[in-house]
């Protein structure tokens, strides 16, 4: 089956060096990779697709109709994508026979948008990963297959987001199969139950107001899933300033 490969991130390098390396019945036909200013192990997702520059595609394009001749005569049967940032068209959408799938880290409709593992701590929404064929909306496509994670009172957003890699790429795996033989589980979301988040929503979070009050839970719950380091996280202002503050948190197993 010829794929048009979309990714960004650990995740989708390590799909897609999975998909050339395992046998799993996939042709990669053809890169659409972001713009280098947001683009994350760009070099190794190069590597693994050995694609010529005339098959590769910036992400921020796609709208182009140039752009899209070009990827219909690769002729894919899927696209797929893995922490891919853009928004994808119904005039893209529709080159491709087999339709487009996403690896979203989030179980949906929880955390449908941006920064599931933040979200999954302060709300206490069900983590996970989904594989899911994408329509017109934001992650609210048909579910192909899902697989929960669970949330520790000792994770950060780092650890989470850890745990949140290798059950997706785990999940794309195992069904990646399916997919191939048209065998490939076709579930309605409900919509009504989710949760979607944009990449601003974590402003009215970051900054802790020292005179206001919060349950103890609530500030821990903030203060952890802020904590990635290096990105910047939660913070409070003082004489003028921001002090950043990030969480460490572990399990005491001395007995004491």
């Amino acid at each position: 089956m010829r794929v048009l490969f979309l990714g960004n991130n650990w995740v989708g390098w390590q799909t897609l060096q999975w998909l050339r390396d395992s046998g799993a019945g996939a042709e990669i036909a053809g890169l659409v990779l972001h713009p280098q200013a947001k683009a994350r192990h760009a070099a190794e997702l190069r590597a693994a697709a050995a694609l010529p520059e005339s098959a590769i595609f910036d992400g921020s394009t796609l709208g182009e109709r140039a752009v899209l001749r070009r990827i219909a005569e690769l002729r894919a049967d899927v696209a797929v994508s893995v922490l891919f940032d853009y928004i994808l068209k119904p005039d893209f959408l529709g080159l491709f026979p087999r339709g487009t799938i996403n690896l979203h880290p989030a179980l949906l409709p929880y955390n449908r948008g941006q920064y599931p593992n933040v979200w999954s701590i302060v709300e206490g929404t069900p983590a996970g990963a989904t594989l899911h064929y994408i329509d017109e909306g934001i992650d609210t496509g048909a579910i192909i297959a899902q697989r929960q994670v669970a949330v520790d009172p000792a994770d950060t957003g780092e650890t989470l987001y850890r745990k949140l890699e290798r059950a997706s790429l785990a999940l794309f795996q195992e069904t990646w199969p399916a997919v191939v033989a048209g065998e490939a589980p076709v579930i309605p979301q409900a919509h009504a139950a989710g949760t979607y988040h944009r990449t601003r929503d974590v402003e009215r979070i970051d900054e802790i107001d020292l005179d206001r009050s919060y349950t103890a839970r609530e500030l821990i719950d903030i203060l952890r899933a802020r904590t990635f380091p290096p990105y910047r996280g939660a913070y409070f202002r003082a004489g003028g300033r921001k002090i950043l503050l990030r969480l460490q948190l572990e399990y005491d197993d001395g007995g004491g």
